[in-house]
């Protein structure tokens, strides 16, 4: 009887340690990976960038000074304390910044890196594990002057060439955006504020003209209520078609994704598949015609074609991307007649594979389009390469469209799930499903570690054959970390 007790004793003991760590993973599931969780801090940190096609600057609009900006500030007794200046965002080449190198004083694309750096150092909010600066609004233009040479191939530099299938009316094509600043004030007992703006240089921040193009983003929140709503409008024209705006939170440090320089974000640990998921909550307004990719998700890193992470050497770093797109209107280029626009394999949640050449079983309609890095050395026939010019290396797009295939994720299963007239609040198995998709690697190579630096949402109007308008409020954002149980509970419950 009293070894009996003995072992209830020890067993009773083991359940309670068990128990204790059970609820102790648990705790550690909801951990925020972003600076503000939900986006739910009164005090605000935001900032802008805007790119010319190849994720580079080129040349600066004039009187804009180089295209970075910030709006970061403190809510303190009913008052709102500014972080960052207007000639803060007016610094442009020839201007001095703290630290910069003389080799970067006049040159666009450099001075712009460090202008970043140093919007970061005024808005930085000290945390654990490290410090971290701003949600980014990204802007981008899709004109391409295939003349000018800007643009390398694959990470190359190469000369110019005949203009193709880019869009560009004549040199300029590729210009930055005039930025005009409404800055945050508190009224009412609300917050407001935002950038607007536009390509078109002879009109100004009121750019209201049928035939220009026009952005705009504007935060709003009430003093410790909720969420701070994101307010975007893009809208394309004859000269510009082809635009993308997107809200990202990147990493507070290191390579951003698309980039291949150091970034100020709002991540402030590194997201590693499978352990992270991802919740917003999203309302389209207008979609921006059948041409808009909108991405209710779209997740870049990089690494290597043989595994190995990025450092920065643009003829061996790849940029990887994963976007669902949610347009109804969007067709899946994948299919059993364009086996070229599929991955070589679909990867199923409990981890069975499936071959593009299996007609009866793999989901074609779940992609849009698949493209392979131009510098990858074993790809496997048929294949599409993606754009060598549109980043400053080769890249990888993995391009996802609803299907139910997606729904153990939390993703949309079907066309229509959270377009227009569809706002939703998701929670996305973001880690789960990006551990799962296929991207490419040397064969024989150690597998990547899948650790993802930008996490963003919003559109890109893929060139629009006519003026068109997206318009989307986005709030509630955050990136929670999840973590595998504790392997210490599985060793004590096989026994």
């Amino acid at each position: 009887m009293e070894k009996q007790l003995h072992r209830l004793f020890v067993l009773s003991n083991v359940f309670v340690f068990v128990a204790s760590l059970v609820s102790t993973t648990e705790s550690q599931s909801n951990v925020s990976g972003v600076g503000d969780p939900g986006m739910q801090r009164d005090s605000l940190r935001v900032a802008f960038e805007a790119w010319n096609f190849c994720n580079e600057v080129g040349q600066q609009a004039p009187h804009m000074g180089s295209p970075r900006a910030a709006q970061c500030f403190d809510l303190s007794e009913g008052s709102l304390i500014h972080k960052v200046t207007e000639n803060d965002n007016k610094l442009g080449v020839g201007d001095s910044l703290p630290g910069l190198k003389p080799e970067y004083i006049n040159n666009t694309d450099l001075y712009a890196v460090q202008k970043e750096l140093y919007l970061g150092s005024l808005c930085e909010v000290e945390d654990t594990p490290r410090p971290w600066q701003f949600w980014m609004i990204m802007l981008k233009n899709g004109n391409y002057d295939t003349r000018s040479g800007l643009c390398p191939k694959d990470g190359q530099k190469v000369p110019p060439f005949s203009p193709g299938r880019f869009p560009c009316f004549g040199t300029g094509c590729m210009n930055q955006p005039i930025l005009c600043h409404q800055w945050t004030k508190l009224k009412g007992g609300v917050m407001r504020g935002g950038f607007n703006g536009t390509y078109d240089l002879d009109y100004g921040c009121d750019a209201v003209d049928s035939n220009v193009s026009f952005y705009e983003v504007v935060w709003e929140k009430k003093v410790n209520v909720g969420s701070w709503l994101f307010k975007h409008k893009l809208k394309t024209s004859n000269k510009y078609p082809w635009l993308m705006l997107y809200l990202r939170a990147d990493a507070t440090s290191g390579f951003s994704g698309g980039y291949h320089y150091n970034t100020r974000g709002m991540l402030k640990t590194l997201l590693e598949s499978p352990n992270f998921k991802v919740k917003l909550t999203l309302d389209i307004k207008k979609g921006g015609g059948s041409k808009s990719q909108f991405y209710l998700l779209d997740m870049g890193s990089c690494w290597k074609n043989n595994g190995a992470p990025c450092d920065g050497d643009v003829l061996t770093d790849v940029t990887r991307y994963s976007e669902m797109i949610i347009n109804p209107e969007t067709p899946a280029w994948c299919s059993p007649t364009g086996l070229g626009n599929c991955p070589p394999f679909h990867i199923t949640p409990d981890d069975k594979k499936i071959f593009r050449n299996d007609t009866a079983n793999f989901p074609y309609s779940a992609y849009h389009y698949y493209c392979a890095p131009g510098n990858a050395q074993h790809l496997e026939q048929p294949v599409s390469t993606c754009d060598p010019y549109s980043n400053p290396q080769a890249q990888e797009i993995v391009q996802l469209l609803p299907h139910p295939i997606w729904g153990e994720y939390g993703y949309p299963t079907k066309k229509g799930d959270g377009w227009v007239g569809d706002a939703r609040t998701w929670e996305l198995d973001v880690g789960g499903l990006s551990s799962r998709l296929y991207f490419y690697q040397d064969p024989g190579t150690t597998p990547a570690k899948r650790i993802w630096t930008s996490i963003d949402t919003g559109t890109e109007i893929f060139v629009s054959d006519k003026d068109e308008v997206a318009e989307w409020t986005l709030s509630d954002y955050d990136v929670i970390l999840t973590h595998p149980r504790n392997s210490l509970v599985t060793q004590v419950e096989r026994k």
